[in-house]
């Protein structure tokens, strides 16, 4: 027999989308539970290695038709696996209208609107800012060559702390120092020391009407054998008044898929439009000698670069192609960025099929890997992803401990190739001058193509056609039901999204405590940062008082 619990607050994920409602509703008075599929580790867990069984308890590599996705599966979510580019999405691409040709996004948010409550994630994080000196090697070398070919390049601001950083380059498997800042040291123990309580392995398999009187959804779950995620040790129930999914873009439609026929359905828009925010990545396969002879580099004697692993992921990025005057799917941004070495049969050593996996060209090229430098282009997509009928249970097929097979299906569309070919140019443009390297896009004969950056697959907008949320995150048609992570965030954004998807659930937040009390919960909105700052939420609070009007 399945034991049904009660809360005020069910929250189902702890990510960025997760964590933020998490700690606002709790510091708020509310009683707050926080279901997360994955385990729970902290910085002396985590292993800097490609063992199995280490990074693998904690990152998913989902695999679509067309597309693989890549997201963190542990408290924290994506949080603590991310590598930290901490950027805010350029004002054009709130104004973007993409295949369908009128406005994706809410009228109600634009850039200047959802500022102030960038401001509050920046402060609570918080976010730094790194000069050249901070900047790693390679992110210097793209920098030089951006310069040399007439191009401009920035440091790229992290949720790092940069006194704490060792610079150690494996921050796919969590950071062992505590430097960088993932939702574990901000968000999350605020959360629980307001009396939110988070259960780790606990996979959430549907939400239906809940029977008591006063609550308004029974989330059913799993609990999950923490040595083989595909085992469920038990099961339960818990009713809330106010449920908020943010089980990542992958999850959070399948979920809703699964839920629709006890909720009466669901808008159509869920599950669709699914957005890998144009994500597309190239290997440079740098000549050393012309990092010497073009650039005057030398990271040491008789060595100009050979630096690919040194350093933090992600230094410094190109902003050029991002001019709002430009034609849509012709935007995007350069950034350098580095993948662990398990990821270095994605290069295609030649443009013939035949010999672009395997062969002597394959391995030479591997073998000069730590002369290579990694480029994400990230463009404006054209939300074609779509996911099919959900499975019984999960978000997708497990077939290994951090590998599964989901119904999501991606087929470019032709603005989506026109964006990459364009990103493909300038990459070529600014690396290839001179000879100074070779320029490689990863394959997509296995994968399809690779997003780490999932979103758009129940998303928010004004038109409920081609939208699932209000622009309050609030699901159409099920009130007390909100969606807060990347799944709501309507558009590719031609940056990194963290700090978007953690600045409209800030945005949320305010409706989410209204709903609540209108259920009779005892919570108020308005409590400091984490750490006790105020003065992002004297940016916030006028506005959001104006908008609940």
């Amino acid at each position: 027999m399945t034991v049904t619990e009660r809360t005020d607050v069910l929250v189902i994920g702890s990510g960025f989308g997760g964590s933020i409602p998490a700690y606002h509703l709790a510091a708020g008075g509310a009683e707050v539970v926080v279901l997360e599929r994955g385990p729970e580790l902290g910085a002396q867990d985590f292993a800097h290695d490609l063992r199995i069984g280490s990074y693998t308890r904690i990152v998913d590599l989902v695999q679509g038709d067309g597309i693989t996705v890549v997201a963190g599966n542990c408290v924290g979510g994506s949080s603590v696996v991310y590598f930290a580019a901490s950027l805010r999405a350029p004002g054009f691409v709130f104004d973007r209208e993409g295949g369908l040709g009128r406005r994706l996004w809410p009228q109600s948010v634009t850039r200047s609107a959802l500022d102030p409550w960038y401001d509050r994630v920046e402060e609570t994080i918080p976010v730094a800012r790194q000069e050249w000196g901070q900047v790693p090697y390679p992110g210097g070398l793209f920098a030089a060559a951006c310069t040399r070919a007439g191009r401009t390049c920035n440091p790229v601001p992290v949720a790092v702390d940069l006194d704490r950083c060792t610079n150690c380059n494996w921050m796919l498997g969590g950071c062992r120092f505590d430097a960088k800042r993932s939702m574990l040291l901000n968000y999350l123990p605020a959360a629980t020391a307001a009396g939110a309580e988070v259960r780790a392995l606990h996979e959430v398999q549907t939400i239906a009407p809940a029977t008591t009187p006063g609550y308004r959804y029974r989330v059913a779950y799993s609990v999950l054998d923490g040595d083989d995620y595909r085992v469920p040790v038990s099961a339960g129930a818990i009713e809330a008044k106010i449920v908020v999914v943010a089980a990542g873009a992958v999850g959070t439609p399948v979920l809703l898929q699964r839920s629709a026929p006890l909720l009466g359905g669901m808008p159509r828009a869920v599950g669709r439009y699914f957005s890998g925010n144009g994500d597309r990545v190239s290997i440079a396969d740098v000549d050393e000698d012309k990092v010497s002879d073009l650039l005057g580099l030398e990271r040491g004697p008789g060595s100009p670069y050979d630096a690919f692993p040194v350093g933090k992921p992600i230094g410094s990025m190109s902003y050029d192609r991002l001019d709002p005057q430009a034609p849509e799917f012709t935007r995007f941004s350069l950034q350098q960025i580095y993948f662990p070495g398990i990821t270095n049969i994605l290069a295609q050593a030649t443009d013939d099929p035949a010999t672009s996996w395997f062969g002597v060209e394959k391995k030479e090229l591997r073998a000069r890997w730590r002369s290579w430098l990694s480029v994400l282009a990230m463009t404006e997509d054209d939300n074609e992803g779509r996911f099919g009928l959900p499975p019984a249970t999960g978000s997708f097929t497990r077939v290994a401990s951090s590998v599964g097979l989901s119904t999501l299906r991606y087929r470019p569309t032709a603005n989506t190739l026109r964006g990459w070919a364009a990103a493909d140019d300038e990459a070529r443009a600014v690396l290839e001058r001179d000879g100074l390297a070779r320029v490689r896009p990863w394959s997509e004969a296995v994968g399809g193509s690779l997003s780490a950056h999932p979103l758009s697959s129940c998303r928010m907008g004004d038109d409920p056609a081609t939208s699932a949320l209000d622009d309050r995150n609030e699901l159409r048609g099920h009130p007390g039901l909100f969606v807060t992570d990347g799944a709501a965030v309507p558009t590719s954004l031609c940056v990194n999204p963290s700090l978007t998807i953690a600045a409209l659930a800030e945005r949320a937040c305010p409706h989410i405590v209204d709903r609540a009390a209108d259920a009779g919960v005892k919570v108020r909105y308005g409590a400091p940062a984490p750490d006790g700052s105020t003065s992002g939420r004297r940016g916030v609070l006028k506005l959001s008082t104006k908008e609940r009007r």
